[in-house]
C-alpha cells in the first residue's frame, strides 16, 4: 500500500484531523496560529503541532512535513468568519487579512502540488471570488475539482449543519461518498446520558461539562421556554425590548431550546449562552455545557480539551469547539479520499 501523509492547515482544535485518524488516514501536523489548539490537538492525536500563521508557512516547510511519503494530502478549514452571512456587511475586495487565506491555500497547493486536496467552509463561501480564484488555480494545475454543499447531519454529526465541502485530485474524478445515516442522529442519542447539571454547575469527573450561570431573569425565561419554541412563549415582562420593536420580531431563533428528536442546530463560537441562539438544553434549565457542545460536534465524549490543571474558558473553548470540522464530517471526507485511492489503478 501506498505511504500516504496529510497536513492540515487551520486545523483548530483537531476535528478534521481526528476524522483522518479514526479512518487511518495519517496526519503528520496540524498548522494554526492559535495557541489555544495546541493542547487538544496534540493530547488527541498523533501528529504535532505547529503554532505558525498560514501567510508565513513556506512551501519547503510544508514539503518536509510531509516527507518521503509517496501520495501527499493538504486539508484545510480557512477561517469561515469572512464568508459567513454577518461578515458580509464588511466585505473587502478579498486579498487582505483572513480573506486572503485562501490564496495562501492555493500558494501552497500550486507550490507544493500534492495529490489530493480538500477544504471545509460555510456554504457563503462559494458567493465569493476568492473562493473561484482558488478552483480555478487548482483547474490550471490540472486538478479534478469537486464541491457541492453537504448536510454534516447525514454523515453521522447530531446537528443541522451545512459546509461547503471540495475535493480536488491529480489522479482523476473525485467526489463526496454519499450520505450514511438514513436519519440524522438525534440530541437525545448524542447528549441524553450526560450528567444533569444545574446552571453554572460543573460535573465532578468531567470539567468540560459545564454549563454558564444565568442571570435570575434569563432563569425566568428558560423555565418559560419550551422546545423548539421561541422567546414568543414568554410573559410580556420577560420579553426584551430589542424582541417588541419592530426590528426585533424577525428573530425567534435567540433564547431557545434544543428538541430532543431532532439534530441540534447548528453550532457556533458562542454556544455556551443561552441568549445566542437555540442553546437551552432541552429539559433542563440551563444551556448546553461545552462538552455537550463538542459532542454535537461530533468529538468523542473522552476528548481532551484542557488539561487536568488547566482552567475552562467559556470564550476560548466556545471558539475551539464552534470553529471546529465536526469529527464525523471530517470521517466522511477522509472515507472519500481513501475510496477514491483504493479506485486508482495500481502503480
Amino acid at each position: 500500500m501506498a505511504r500516504i501523509s496529510c497536513v492540515d492547515l487551520f486545523c483548530g482544535a483537531g476535528g478534521l484531523t481526528h476524522g483522518f485518524v479514526l479512518e487511518g488516514l495519517p496526519v503528520m501536523a496540524g498548522i494554526d496560529l492559535d495557541p489555544a489548539c495546541r493542547y487538544p490537538y496534540e493530547a488527541n492525536n498523533p501528529g504535532k503541532f505547529i503554532e505558525c500563521d498560514v501567510k508565513n508557512l513556506t512551501s519547503e516547510e510544508l514539503t518536509k512535513l510531509f516527507g518521503d511519503s509517496e501520495i501527499r494530502i493538504l486539508a484545510g478549514c480557512a477561517p469561515c468568519q469572512p464568508f459567513s452571512t454577518y461578515a458580509q456587511r464588511y466585505e473587502t475586495d478579498g486579498k487582505e487579512g483572513k480573506w486572503g487565506l485562501l490564496y495562501h491555500f492555493a500558494r501552497l497547493a500550486e507550490d507544493t502540488k500534492p495529490d489530493i486536496i480538500t477544504m471545509e467552509n460555510v456554504p457563503t463561501v462559494a458567493k465569493h471570488e476568492v473562493f473561484h480564484d482558488f478552483v480555478d488555480t487548482l483547474r490550471r494545475l490540472e486538478y479534478k475539482v469537486w464541491f457541492k454543499v453537504v448536510d454534516s447531519s447525514q454523515y453521522g454529526v447530531p446537528q443541522m449543519r451545512r459546509r461547503m465541502v471540495l475535493l480536488a485530485s491529480r489522479h482523476g474524478d473525485i467526489e463526496m461518498i454519499p450520505p450514511m445515516q438514513k436519519k440524522p442522529k438525534t440530541v437525545r442519542q448524542a447528549i441524553g446520558r450526560l450528567k444533569p447539571l444545574r446552571a453554572g454547575e460543573s460535573a465532578e469527573r468531567d470539567k468540560l461539562h459545564t454549563s454558564a450561570s444565568l442571570t435570575e431573569k434569563n432563569l425566568r425565561r428558560i423555565i418559560y421556554s419550551r422546545p423548539g419554541g421561541t422567546w414568543r412563549d414568554w410573559p410580556e415582562d420577560l420579553v426584551a425590548d430589542c424582541h417588541k420593536a419592530d426590528t426585533g420580531r424577525t428573530y425567534p431563533g435567540v433564547y431557545g431550546r434544543m428538541e430532543w428528536d431532532k439534530p441540534s442546530p447548528t453550532m457556533t463560537t458562542q454556544c455556551y449562552g443561552f441568549g445566542n441562539g437555540r442553546f437551552g438544553h432541552p429539559e433542563q434549565h440551563r444551556a448546553i455545557s461545552l462538552r455537550e457542545a463538542a459532542i454535537l460536534q461530533s468529538f468523542p465524549r473522552s476528548y481532551k480539551f484542557v488539561p487536568r490543571k488547566g482552567e475552562v474558558s467559556f470564550t476560548t473553548l466556545g471558539r475551539l469547539i464552534g470553529n471546529a470540522v465536526p469529527v464525523e464530517l471530517g470521517r466522511a471526507i477522509a472515507k472519500s479520499i481513501s475510496r477514491h485511492l483504493e479506485s486508482l489503478p495500481a502503480q
